[in-house]
């Protein structure tokens, strides 16, 4: 892992661009003790520097002294996206404007990237967990997909957060039965882009016995404010 630029924000908290091979991420540590961590995820092909995300991340660090950690998921942020990512997408952009069906396109990249991603997610887990200001234990937050694959992969992921708004591949779906970690999953009950009796079928499949779901008034980017510090309570019961 190298570090290519740090800065100290006015909340105090130590913000830190890095690469690891391909990889490139940014880290946000409170202060110098061993803090437990948190992984943050997104997708859509949002940046690991999106406005929410950030916010959230610098929220976590400065309000209840966990690490935070983002990665630009394969064709995600700044880094190249594949002809087939490409075509992927212009199909999905079509299929959409005719009222067509999606969930197979969606099926065509979703699934891939999953495959993609997680190993890529435990490469860096590696080398933030040999940093002394990380101690563990890990939780992550973000992008449903990735994080089933995670949990089920992964046995330092103590607890996650999920985020129903996007599309889980079938894979997924069945691994959602092997999910044993304490887990919130957000919910937005008006989502556009998102239906909810799939998002509430696949909160019944989780095989956790202590499992949260919380449904809010809205739109897909309409989650409120107060789920990040519910988020982060929630963390504080597994992650201390």
């Amino acid at each position: 892992m190298r570090f290519t630029s740090e800065q100290r924000l006015d909340d105090g908290v130590l913000e830190r661009e890095f690469t690891l091979g391909e990889i490139p991420g940014t880290l946000w540590t409170p202060g110098p003790a061993p803090a437990p961590l948190i992984l943050i995820g997104h997708n859509g092909g949002l940046h690991k520097r999106e406005s929410r995300l950030v916010a959230r991340a610098r929220h976590s660090a400065a309000e209840y002294g966990y690490a935070v950690a983002a990665i630009d998921h394969p064709g995600h942020g700044g880094r190249p996206r594949s002809a087939v990512d490409e075509q992927a997408r212009a199909d999905l952009r079509r299929a959409m404007a005719a009222g067509e069906p999606v969930d197979e396109i969606f099926e065509s990249f979703i699934g891939p990237l999953v495959e993609k991603a997680v190993p890529e997610w435990r490469t860096t887990l590696d080398a933030l967990l040999a940093l002394p200001e990380i101690g563990g234990p890990v939780g992550y937050s973000g992008m449903t997909a990735i994080g089933i694959r995670l949990a089920v992969a992964e046995p330092r992921i103590a607890a996650a957060g999920f985020f129903a708004g996007g599309y889980v591949p079938r894979a997924q779906r069945e691994e959602a039965r092997q999910v044993t970690i304490p887990l919130l999953f957000l919910l937005q009950w008006d989502d556009e882009g998102n239906d909810r009796q799939s998002a509430l079928d696949l909160f019944d499949a989780f095989g956790t016995k202590e499992k949260t779901l919380h449904a809010n008034m809205g739109g897909h980017a309409g989650t409120p404010w107060f789920e990040v510090d519910d988020g982060d309570r929630f963390f504080g019961r597994h992650l201390r």
